[in-house]
């Protein structure tokens, strides 16, 4: 009988056990969607949260992070649709770079209703509910990018933006940085387009800037692109009809591995860098201490530098150029 009351009670313990700690608060899934999952950058926000991944599992925290997102990051539908899968599945919470401010609120919405709290990365979100916004001052970006630009100009010159897509929260901001920096700063600096969208791939971004070049590429002095494969697709452009090398005075955004090249071999002027990593890490972070019921910030800036041929050798930066993603991802 004693026997029998001793395995009733071990059996009370293990049950109470799982209750208590199976299913423990320190226990998560977490999804990480991304606006795409090719370029470089998105690789580089992957490597973060998984890099928090691992630290908090040797903290303690069972944590298992889900990494999914459209291909493509002109796919609304498709992002919608992840993040309402994720939803379904009663995912612990989701950290979102929305690749639209608008399209994106109502399932962004609908799954804080639904108790899955949502951490907003790289790009905003027209929204209120979700816990953090972490990211890149992207407007400070596009401001740097300007005066930077200007500068290389002498505050003289034709000059052309070319923009990535709208809705895209994060690109907008940039590009309105770099117009009020031109506007405030050089007023002598004549912008001859900027209603031109690059779109979601290299691909898109070529036929826009063979475009541009084949319209202006006599005139131009000066171009600003606002994302990773815009920059490298202009680049390649200007290659292309023998104006590279510093004939026109070029500033990207984002530190493809091409863009890194281009730079060292005097192609591009200046690129102004996030800090993915760190994104993707304080992302998976912040969403942690949020289901641990700790604070957390509303607004957490990853920073943005300016990086020129001058510069790119020193260790902090080639940090940033050259991210040791392999050590996250394998």
């Amino acid at each position: 009988m004693k026997s029998l009351t001793h395995l009733i009670c071990a059996a009370l313990l293990v049950s109470i056990g799982v209750s208590a700690y199976g299913a423990d608060r320190r226990s998560y899934t977490i999804a990480v969607i991304p606006k795409g999952t090719t370029h470089e950058f998105w690789k580089s926000i992957n490597a973060g949260a998984f890099k928090a991944r691992d630290e908090l599992r040797k903290d303690g925290v069972r944590v298992n992070v889900i990494w999914k997102g459209p291909l493509k990051e002109d796919d609304r539908d498709q992002q919608i649709q992840v993040v309402e899968n994720f939803m379904t599945r009663r995912v612990s919470g989701i950290v979102l770079a929305p690749l639209d401010s608008q399209a994106l609120v109502r399932p962004v919405e609908n799954a804080v209703e639904a108790k899955i709290p949502v951490v907003i990365i790289d790009s905003d979100l027209k929204s209120e509910k979700h816990s953090s916004f972490v990211a890149t001052d992207n407007y400070k970006g596009g401001q740097m990018a300007g005066e930077y630009l200007g500068t290389q100009l002498g505050g003289k010159g034709n000059v052309i933006l070319l923009r990535y897509a709208v809705g895209s929260a994060s690109t907008e901001a940039r590009e309105n940085g770099f117009l009020d920096a031109l506007k405030t700063k050089f007023p002598n600096i004549t912008l001859i387009s900027s209603d031109q969208y690059a779109g979601a791939t290299r691909e898109t971004a070529y036929q826009a800037s063979q475009n541009l070049l084949n319209r202006f590429g006599r005139e131009v002095d000066g171009i600003f692109c606002a994302n990773e494969p815009s920059t490298i697709a202009m680049t390649k452009a200007l290659r292309d009809i023998g104006r590279a090398g510093g004939r026109v005075k070029m500033v990207g955004f984002d530190a493809g591995s091409q863009s890194v090249i281009d730079l060292k071999n005097g192609d591009l002027q200046g690129l102004i860098v996030q800090n993915p990593v760190l994104m993707g890490y304080l992302g998976v972070m912040t969403l942690v201490s949020q289901l641990d019921g700790k604070p957390v910030e509303k607004r957490i800036d990853t920073g943005v530098v300016l990086v020129t041929r001058d510069n790119m050798e020193q260790p902090e930066i080639k940090d940033l150029l050259n991210p040791p993603l392999d050590k996250y991802l394998n």
